[in-house]
């Protein structure tokens, strides 16, 4: 793990003084409230640069979750090492993540300042709140140290060469570029290296199993279904938004419902968003490497796959709009494994939690699940029903998740005792 030196002193306080652990009985809004913050900072509902939103997220809770656990050592620590007994934990949570969002969204200053005022409009004037705020902006300078040039820079509209050959990815209208190549090359949170897990290959062009997946997708994601169920409809609209930002929105149900303190909060979402982001980068790399067309793409080009249990239908269109990416695997599929991985390690699989979408229909319509893998289940066969990615393709992403989640809570933030 990455670690970073500190001048930051351990203020000893005596037990009369100060409590021996003064996060222990401190809810987790500050914690809920800059998930939402940072949500909003990078455009809310309307945003579409979901990788750069994963990366800032868990930024954000890797920033929050060190400056707590400076200000009482729960759990190891992501990067930062500083410690202050005396310091304010809200303070140094608000400061932290404000520090970080403002470093990489510095055109919505204004908008994160007003928010940093409210948090800490809460914290009386003292010298623990003066303290939090500095231990605050030393945790996050050493976050935002650790991913400089993390190779999360480039030009997110790639154009793809048109290709003849049989499998091959091209591009899907109305998009004509593919978003973000470069993304597979952004340095992990979490994992050793990006292949750690990458997943095996997809199924032959000529292969049963391939063809298989060819007709469902092609009979249940088709525009205007005969076969797929008003349920499966609903629920292929209802988790269509971005991953990072879906789970992030049952974290914070689950955190509410289980009524986590305040460093146990920071722990939980820092965990789910560095696996949310790993899961894109390890997701991407795989993409690149396998290099697998669309089933919009399969479909219409049947002819030249050379399997006689596929049939091409030229005027196939998918249920949903089809993302500029490759197929395989899922990173929607991984990216919801990832993080109802952590979360049933965390706080149990059998966790019932409603909630909604922004992308529901009708709108403000709620699903309800009686565990996070459910959840998770759900979220990847959606992408099936919506008619943008093949069965197996959301199978690999299922395992790449579990595998991402399971390495970060096996390796990160684990509890000190």
């Amino acid at each position: 793990m990455l670690t970073v030196t500190s001048s930051l002193v351990m203020v000893s306080c005596s037990r009369n003084s100060y409590p021996e652990d003064p996060v222990k009985n401190l809810p987790n809004d500050v914690v809920l409230k800059w998930d939402e913050v940072a949500y909003e900072g990078f455009g809310g509902v309307a945003y579409q640069h979901s990788l750069m939103a994963s990366r800032l997220n868990a930024m954000v809770h890797l920033a929050m979750h060190d400056a707590l656990n400076a200000v009482h050592p729960k759990y190891s620590t992501y990067i930062f090492t500083g410690r202050d007994a005396g310091a304010d934990a809200v303070a140094a949570a608000a400061s932290a993540a404000h520090a970080v969002l403002v470093q990489e969204l510095p055109g919505r200053k204004s908008f994160l300042d007003s928010a940093l005022q409210q948090s800490l409009s809460t914290v009386p004037e003292s010298e623990a709140k003066n303290r939090g705020i500095k231990l605050g902006k030393d945790a996050a300078q050493a976050v935002i140290a650790a991913r400089s040039n993390d190779g999360s820079e480039g030009d997110p509209f790639a154009p793809v060469p048109v290709s003849d050959i049989p499998g091959r990815y091209q591009t899907v209208p109305p998009f004509d570029f593919c978003f973000a190549p470069y993304w597979e090359n952004v340095k992990v949170f979490g994992l050793q290296k990006k292949d750690q897990f990458r997943s095996s290959p997809p199924p032959a062009l000529n292969s049963t199993a391939y063809a298989t997946a060819f007709n469902e997708v092609k009979e249940t994601g088709i525009l205007n279904s005969a076969t797929r169920t008003a349920d499966q409809t609903a629920y292929s609209k209802f988790w269509y938004e971005f991953s990072e930002a879906g789970w992030n929105r049952v974290a914070r149900t689950a955190a509410i419902n289980k009524k986590l303190n305040l460093l146990e909060a920071a722990r939980l979402f820092a965990l789910v968003d560095m696996s949310l982001a790993d899961a894109y980068i390890a997701g991407w790399e795989a993409k690149a490497h396998y290099d697998l067309w669309r089933p919009y793409t399969a479909i219409r080009n049947a002819a030249t796959d050379g399997n006689d249990q596929t049939t091409a239908d030229p005027q196939w269109l998918s249920a949903e709009p089809t993302p500029p990416v490759q197929d395989y695997p899922s990173t929607h599929s991984a990216l919801g494994n990832a993080a109802a991985t952590v979360l049933a390690r965390v706080l149990g699989d059998n966790t019932a939690f409603t909630i909604t979408s922004p992308t529901a229909f009708p709108a403000g319509s709620t699903r309800s699940f009686t565990s996070f893998s459910q959840a998770a289940k759900e979220n990847a066969d959606s992408r099936v029903r919506a008619g943008i990615h093949f069965r197996f393709a959301c199978e690999a992403g299922l395992e790449l998740g579990n595998k991402i989640g399971n390495w970060n809570v096996d390796n990160y933030l684990k509890p000190i005792n």
